[in-house]
């Protein structure tokens, strides 16, 4: 479908990413309902009812309605009561996420916290433009976290980088201000690339070295499904056996901060987490921002 607009073909694209398929929201769908789904399930997942959840942090870069937050909506649409908060993070924003999370949970301010990734980067992109509009996938993802036995660690960190990934959206103009043009999706490549590939190494094994944890002894790394370079580039650094890197970026594409929580949930529901795993998760975003996570598995 790509090719009978785009300079492209199904092998130029797989090559260069790694992506055979993306989901792409259409007339009648709308990210508000994807998102309020996704955190149905993972409450039901979770064993939780909605009124047993006292905060709600929603990750999100673009969507069509700036206010309120998204997060407001996903309150109604689950039917309970409870602070809610949006974070924009860009495609970090699930780790960041789960810092704020985690300081709630330490201070005692919430017991149950449901996180949603909800993306939409394929109304961000050109298209027209091969470079950008062939990797993104929409789509969203959600847990519950709570309280457990395992202390987790977190790495979060941003370099000021705005030149390098960046998209403008447009406001309404004022008495003072002209009007203002939207300017879609720009990405220098080449230095994403090694931004993501250095990032996601350096907060990775600050991470082990932190809790004297071997690499070996984790059992997956879940990564930001970006690139399937950058994941190979990760994994080829790491030198630990392939299988520990699962992805799914085939399917979906980068969604975004929607796609560590996707790639989770499927491992989840397919039974390939055990209770005392450990999971290292790693992403980076505009800005750029980069954040890691290592985590005993306690469900």
């Amino acid at each position: 479908m790509l090719a009978t607009f785009l300079d492209t073909s199904d092998s130029w694209i797989t090559e260069r990413t790694g992506i055979k398929q993306r989901q792409i929201m259409s007339e009648g769908e709308s990210l508000e309902a994807l998102a309020v789904e996704a955190a149905k399930s993972a409450i039901e997942n979770a064993g939780v009812t909605a009124n047993e959840i006292n905060y709600i942090i929603c990750s999100n870069t673009a969507k069509e309605m700036l206010a309120p937050t998204l997060s407001s909506i996903i309150v109604g649409g689950i039917g309970t009561q409870c602070p809610c908060m949006d974070v924009n993070a860009a495609c970090a924003g699930f780790i960041f996420a789960l810092d704020l999370a985690d300081s709630l949970l330490s201070s005692g301010k919430a017991e149950n916290i449901l996180i949603v990734c909800a993306e939409e980067p394929t109304r961000m992109v050109d298209w027209n433009d091969r470079s950008t509009c062939v990797l993104f996938g929409d789509g969203a993802g959600a847990v519950v976290v709570s309280k457990g036995g395992e202390e987790c660690t977190i790495k979060t960190n941003t370099v000021s980088k705005p030149e390098v990934l960046y998209y403008r959206g447009a406001l309404q103009p004022t008495p003072f201000q002209g009007e203002e043009e939207c300017t879609a999706l720009r990405m220098n490549g080449q230095e994403v690339f090694k931004y993501a590939v250095s990032s996601s190494l350096h907060d990775i094994q600050s991470l082990l070295r932190s809790r004297n944890i071997d690499k070996e002894n984790v059992k997956y790394y879940l990564l930001h499904q970006a690139n399937v370079r950058i994941i190979d580039a990760i994994h080829h650094y790491m030198k630990v056996d392939e299988c520990k890197f699962p992805r799914n970026i085939a399917k979906y594409g980068n969604t975004s901060s929607a796609s560590i929580p996707i790639l989770l949930d499927e491992l989840n529901r397919a039974g390939g987490l055990e209770s005392g795993d450990w999971l290292v998760m790693s992403a980076f975003g505009a800005g750029f921002t980069s954040g890691a996570l290592l985590i005993k598995w306690d469900k």
